[in-house]
């Protein structure tokens, strides 16, 4: 598995995970970020980003469409949890809508807990409605876990 830190960020998988531009751009230069390559081509990343004293948070991860559900998604988060430990953190958070189900039960899986409900965020914060699984993104599910 070879995952390696970038400061070219690969903006087509980013945005697979995070629809906007904008609020992919409004964190990206303060955080650190990380590629999965196979076969010599970038099939995964993930992004972090410290965010209060001794926490960091997940603020994206993407996978590959095509490789979605092989294994990847729980590899990166693996990966970025050792990282941020490595960094020093002691906590780690990650956020994803209220219908983003197979993405939250991975997060559960990979021991996060479910911290919080930010209600309304996705209407409060994107331009566009978001559509998921039959389901509208209203809601961000909080999840934390310790490391």
């Amino acid at each position: 598995m070879t995952i390696t830190e970038v400061t070219t960020y690969p903006m087509d998988l980013l945005l697979l995970a995070d629809p906007e531009e904008q609020a992919i751009q409004a964190y990206i230069t303060r955080s650190k970020c990380y590629v999965k390559e196979l076969d010599g081509k970038i099939v995964g990343t993930y992004v972090i980003l410290p965010t209060r004293p001794h926490t960091i948070e997940i603020m994206n991860i993407a996978v590959e469409e095509s490789l979605q559900g092989k294994g990847i998604g729980q590899q990166l988060i693996q990966h970025a949890i050792h990282t941020s430990k490595e960094l020093g953190y002691t906590s780690i958070e990650i956020g994803t809508g209220n219908s983003s189900i197979p993405q939250l039960y991975l997060y559960q899986k990979c021991g996060f807990r479910i911290v919080g409900i930010d209600k309304d965020y996705f209407i409060q914060h994107y331009d566009e409605p978001i559509f998921e699984n039959g389901l509208q993104c209203r809601d961000m599910v909080r999840l934390r876990q310790f490391i």
